[in-house]
């Protein structure tokens, strides 16, 4: 069993290219025993996004706080505030944005595939 706080988890910006005020923290990955799937909590400061992408792995996103869009390849925009649930399926164009006037939490799980470390996916980071 592991056993952790979220707030023993440091928070890491993501600088990548199309990323706008978002922290992640890899709350359970490979690094700690993890071998099939990974648990992270994103934090986006108001205004914050990820950029219009896609990746092998599924995504599992678990709103906790605040308010997102969540966008789709065609544009079109999901509205996801604490409680909702999103499943995005492997290849699926999506992003996220904080549309809210505070920070945005979502819990994101996602299967750890051969060679990963649940931190990073097909494409990168998220």
């Amino acid at each position: 069993m592991i056993h952790k706080h979220l707030s023993q988890v440091p928070g890491t910006v993501i600088e990548k290219s199309g990323f706008r005020g978002m922290t992640a923290r890899f709350a359970l990955t490979a690094d700690d025993g993890c071998p099939r799937y990974a648990m992270r909590v994103m934090e986006f400061e108001p205004g914050g996004y990820t950029s219009l992408h896609s990746h092998p792995e599924e995504h599992e996103f678990y709103f906790l706080e605040g308010k997102a869009a969540v966008v789709g390849a065609d544009g079109s925009e999901v509205e996801a505030t604490s409680g909702s649930m999103i499943y995005v399926a492997p290849g699926e164009v999506h992003q996220l944005k904080n549309i809210g006037c505070g920070t945005m939490r979502v819990v994101c799980t996602i299967p750890i595939l051969p060679g990963g470390d649940g931190k990073t996916t097909g494409h990168g980071y998220e």
